[in-house]
């Protein structure tokens, strides 16, 4: 008897929830909570009912979903321990505060604005402020009851916390030196701000598969980490002699990261809202949506590639071709504007460093009176949870340099002070399991006193949890937040370290069994930061030598 060979089962892919391809009932409870109701229309029921009727009002899809598209996310309960962090539901882990972001496009902020932040932060928020590392302002332990009076202040001088977290264009990071460095390329000011007013807060956009994160910029430093964004602008001169922008698209960190890539193309400047209106517009139509952990665009370019990536965006969605274009120069060994400088105008500029961010509504108000009495009141923030106070008369930097470090307030800071990050930590974040801006300042104070002629670029970033806030994967040293046992065989807060990353080039590297208690960082990074400064060549970064050196020089 014959038997009839059964061909083998065709696997089918699974849908990605891709709403181009027909795909619109959602696959999961977050693109549920979107479909039943638009993100900002939580705004006005924050207005009219929860600012009224108190915390216990919320409806828990507003609580934990659409209040993000308004800056708010609930905080953590003071005295949770962070092996908890995984293991209690939010309602648990949550307190009756909020961190508010207040979102600043390009890090720009006039006199007025600074100081209605600091009075925001006063009154309403227990004097907290953080400089983020995407040059927002953080708040904590704000009431629902007093929000609308927050944004009634913050929108009285031009800002707001729209779309300062969500599944949304977040803040368009720039240059702080926009229009104002004497060696830019391009000022993209004029775009970052059209695409500011015409889309934030659009319905347009409101529903994307994730978080969307831009960087416009004709920085010759590069800044702003192009390589790590969703969408960048990078400005570059063509053959011609034209100022324009490259484009890179996909890039990202948290626990799957990727860099950006090149789409090898020339954007003029009267084209790059159209250009990013239609990128994001394929990550609305094209993105993931079926699994959050794969709904970023650096997924769908992965995929696709960033040859068919443009031709969908030239053919689909912009109906022209866009000329190919030069890549841009190669950035500086310190990617900020931290010290005195130079700008286009004859004046100067005078960046600082707070550590790791913090300062206070307080310090906000002191940082504002020194920009009026030295400058224009003009103040920018950057992402590296730095401050630059602008239009300086040559005459009047030495004495505002040395007023600002009265503050503990450092133009010309060590470089551990200069360029180490640190996220907001298990201080106020639910997804936190160690402690960051406390342990990093401390880690900042230990290292100037041991090691106080150490003067080489060295990025230390502190992250919390895996999701790589403060960009662990491309620092010199990266390091996770997680439990380790120490030597008593107790659990205790700790760190997995990632070492030599470099932003375009390569993610750090984990050495194997590489970990340290929180109580043995400083001792950890003493040691491996001598080694280096024993053992580099000349001109040798710290990411060169950690690839060549012995893996026990490394521990």
């Amino acid at each position: 008897m014959r038997t009839r060979a059964v061909p083998p089962a065709i696997k089918r892919k699974k849908a990605e929830g891709q709403w181009a391809l027909g795909y619109h009932e959602p696959l999961n409870k977050n693109e549920e909570n979107k479909k039943n109701d638009d993100g900002l229309n939580v705004r006005r029921r924050i207005i009219d009912i929860y600012s009224k009727t108190g915390f216990d009002s919320i409806d828990p899809a507003d609580l934990r979903g659409r209040f993000r598209w308004m800056g708010l996310y609930t905080q953590r309960k003071p005295g949770i321990d962070g092996g908890k962090t995984g293991a209690l539901e939010d309602e648990e882990l949550e307190d009756r505060y909020f961190m508010m972001r207040v979102r600043i496009d390009g890090g720009q902020l006039s006199g007025p604005q600074l100081r209605t932040i600091a009075d925001v932060s006063t009154r309403y928020a227990r004097g907290t402020a953080d400089i983020t590392d995407r040059q927002n302002v953080q708040l904590h332990w704000v009431r629902i009851e007093d929000v609308p009076a927050i944004w009634e202040a913050l929108e009285a001088v031009g800002l707001h916390t729209m779309e300062a977290c969500g599944d949304v264009p977040r803040v368009i990071i720039g240059c702080p030196l926009a229009g104002i460095a004497a060696d830019e390329v391009i000022d993209a000011t004029p775009q970052l701000r059209d695409i500011h007013d015409r889309y934030i807060g659009s319905p347009e956009f409101s529903n994307l598969p994730r978080k969307f994160k831009t960087a416009m910029s004709g920085c010759t430093a590069h800044c702003t980490v192009h390589e790590i964004n969703d969408i960048a602008f990078v400005g570059v001169v063509n053959e011609a002699g034209e100022t324009g922008y490259q484009l890179f698209v996909g890039g990202g960190l948290s626990t799957n990261p990727m860099f950006a890539q090149s789409l090898g193309v020339f954007v003029k400047p009267a084209q790059a809202t159209e250009v990013w209106h239609g990128v994001t517009s394929i990550f609305r139509d094209y993105g993931y949506r079926r699994l959050r952990s794969r709904a970023r665009l650096k997924f769908l370019l992965k995929d696709w590639g960033a040859a068919k990536f443009r031709e969908v965006l030239e053919k689909e969605y912009l109906g022209y071709a866009l000329p190919d274009g030069p890549e841009p120069a190669a950035p500086l060994p310190r990617r900020d504007h931290v010290g005195v400088h130079p700008q286009r105008d004859g004046g100067f500029y005078v960046g600082f460093a707070p550590r790791v961010g913090r300062v206070s509504g307080e310090m906000l108000g002191v940082i504002g009176g020194l920009a009026d009495r030295y400058g224009s009141g003009r103040v920018r923030t950057t992402n590296e949870q730095k401050m630059v106070i602008l239009d300086v008369p040559e005459e009047n930097t030495e004495a505002l340099v040395e007023e600002l470090a009265r503050h503990d307030l450092h133009a010309r800071p060590s470089t551990f002070r200069r360029q180490t990050m640190a996220c907001t930590g298990i201080e106020y974040c639910k997804l936190a399991i160690v402690d960051t801006k406390q342990r990093s300042m401390d880690l900042i104070d230990e290292l100037e006193k041991r090691l106080p002629d150490f003067d080489q670029p060295l990025t230390i970033n502190v992250n919390g949890c895996p999701n790589a806030c403060a960009r662990i994967q491309v620092a010199d040293i990266g390091l996770k937040g997680q439990l380790v046992v120490d030597e008593n065989g107790d659990q205790v807060e700790g760190f997995q370290i990632h070492l030599g990353g470099q932003l375009g080039a390569s993610f750090g590297k984990k050495v194997r069994g590489l970990k340290t208690t929180s109580a043995g960082l400083t001792d950890y990074i003493e040691r491996v930061v001598r080694k280096f400064d024993e053992q580099r060549t000349d001109g040798e970064t710290f990411a060169g030598w950690v690839h060549r050196a012995e893996e026990a020089d490394l521990k």
